[in-house]
């Protein structure tokens, strides 16, 4: 396809941009450090910690880390919400040489264990709230160093200590637990600072981080980032926000709220990544459900930069303390994750005066592909553009590209895009053509701008609230439950989350209930993956061949 949208490019934004700058992101995060030692790098619960801090506690730690005689390129998983610890571990684990592992901190034992096994994950950063889960499967797993994390660690005296208390005992959320080689991670920091740190040499084609994504087969996989891959995303994210970052006085630090998760690829590459590299700051959200707190602790902000998914800029929008809050100052809000609805977008601009300027992306492609103009003045209802360095186009079944105005699954080429699924050659070779576009999945048009427009999933894979949820999960889950003889699941629109999992039961044992279902559900799903509707039939409608006819689901609600 002719790359007609770099005609309509904002002013200033390259077509093409230099992923050479940074041999990985190691490099990328040492720049930042040397260059903005005195800075917060990020700020929670009134505590502020600098780009210093964080160079010296990551070097500490990756000198622990490289003491438990790990090899180069070796796993370690980190499974924490949006807390100090996370992006120092991050920094250690990369500086140490070795690959980041994300862990949804609410995944179910059965969850984390398959992620652990497939990752070969040899060691994990973890906050105490969920090391009861760890505790379940720790013999089942190669995961064999624990280092355990508590909310306070980083707060100092004596806040640290309060906040501790009050998620222990007064909020009980810390379930009790038995690890008992887990060492805690003050300690690994501590006797970090006593241990000599080797630099390895990483280079570009290493491994950065296994992102795992859902898969067709109902089994999570984990997309392969290679330090230049994020290092790209990094340097084109830097690019396509400059019309929007003029905004910002000259010499003020760029400060961004960081309510998506850090483990998600998202709030990965685009709050802490993206922002190390500018010299940013990250004003860490753990819970973005408890919007009373969300509002104040933006209530003592003064912030430029907001990237969200659809829920939580309507959730916020419509909320009571919405105006507790300055946002005089907000001059990016970036929408991806799900699509951006237009009452979200239009109730967000009429409130913040900041329209919501919405990309897509995915955990393949690190994850930022196509974007809206960030000097956009309204919502366009469309994905955007693709971004510098890269290209896409649409397919039809065979892999043609199709003709203008035609409907065609999106490909996507460019620095950015993963080198294959973690030791899964044939899922890789499914979804990477020949001339290396990434097949997406997703049906979508492109008009004569070179905007492109998603308008159909190929795939059957539901996206809550910007997660993705693979049916054939859900569906493998519950036909291991006593008493359901087959199942199916579909998405459907849901209000709120963008889309909502329905599960269809043909029952073996009459005596099931949705209780039941519930119940089972709660112990071996995450939370977006459960159903938000049961339903039983004595049979599901097929093809000829047997096939599930899912449309014939989502269509009957």
């Amino acid at each position: 396809m002719e790359k007609i949208w770099l005609k309509h490019y904002s002013e200033g934004v390259p077509a093409e941009i230099n992923t050479g700058l940074y041999p990985s992101l190691v490099d990328l995060m040492d720049a930042a450090f040397k260059k903005y030692p005195q800075r917060p790098a990020y700020k929670i619960m009134g505590r502020s910690i600098s780009f210093a801090q964080i160079d010296e506690m990551s070097r500490a730690l990756a000198a622990y880390l490289q003491s438990l005689g790990l090899d180069k390129g070796d796993r370690v998983a980190l499974m924490m919400p949006n807390i100090p610890q996370y992006p120092v571990a991050v920094a250690a684990v990369l500086r140490a040489g070795y690959v980041v592992v994300n862990v949804n901190p609410l995944y179910t034992p059965r969850e984390l264990e398959h992620q652990l096994k497939d990752a070969g994950a040899k060691a994990i950063v973890i906050i105490e709230n969920f090391a009861a889960t760890l505790q379940q499967v720790i013999n089942q797993v190669p995961t064999k160093h624990v280092v355990l994390a508590s909310m306070g660690d980083l707060l100092g005296f004596p806040k640290g200590l309060i906040v501790n208390y009050v998620v222990r005992k007064v909020k009980k959320l810390v379930p009790a637990f038995e690890l008992p080689t887990a060492v805690r991670f003050n300690d690994a920091l501590s006797r970090g600072r006593g241990m000599a740190y080797k630099a390895p040499n990483v280079q570009p084609g290493d491994i950065a981080v296994l992102q795992y994504t859902g898969g067709t087969t109902g089994v999570s996989k984990g997309a392969v980032l290679l330090h230049r891959n994020l290092v790209a995303n990094v340097m084109q994210a830097e690019a396509w926000y400059q019309p929007a970052l003029k905004k910002i006085p000259a010499g003020e630090q760029m400060v961004s709220i960081c309510a998506l998760p850090l483990y998600h690829i998202f709030g990965f590459t685009t709050n802490m990544m993206l922002s190390m590299h500018m010299g940013g700051c990250n004003v860490l959200i753990p819970n973005p459900r408890d919007l009373p707190a969300v509002f104040k602790e933006l209530a003592q902000h003064r912030f430029h930069s907001l990237p969200a998914v659809n829920t939580l800029f309507m959730a916020m929008a419509n909320h009571a303390d919405f105006n507790s809050v300055d946002w005089s100052h907000l001059a990016i809000s970036v929408g991806g994750g799900m699509a951006v609805q237009q009452a979200t977008a239009k109730l967000w601009l009429d409130k913040t005066g900041c329209p919501i300027v919405e990309g897509y992306g995915l955990s393949e492609t690190s994850p930022v592909a196509t974007c809206n103009p960030t000097d956009s003045t309204a919502y366009s209802g469309t994905i955007g553009m693709p971004m510098s360095s890269t290209e896409l186009k649409l397919l039809d079944d065979d892999g043609q590209e199709v003709g203008p105005g035609q409907a065609g699954e999106i490909a996507i080429k460019g620095p950015q895009v993963m080198a294959g699924y973690w030791q899964r050659p044939d899922e890789t070779a499914k979804v990477m053509t020949p001339d290396g576009f990434f097949r997406t999945g997703d049906i979508g048009t492109v008009d004569e701008r070179g905007y492109f427009k998603i308008v159909d999933r190929k795939k059957d894979m539901i996206l809550v609230s910007g997660f993705n949820v693979y049916p054939n999960e859900i569906e493998d889950v519950l036909t291991q439950m006593e008493g359901v003889l087959e199942c199916a699941a579909v998405g459907i629109p849901d209000e709120k989350a963008g889309e909502a999992v329905k599960v269809v039961i043909v029952k073996k044992n009459p005596a099931i209930s949705e209780a039941d279902v519930r119940a089972y559900c709660e112990a071996n799903l995450t939370g977006y993956k459960r159903p938000k509707i049961v339903e039983f039939r004595t049979e599901l409608p097929k093809t000829p061949v047997g096939k599930i006819l899912r449309r014939e689901l989502r269509d009957k609600k």
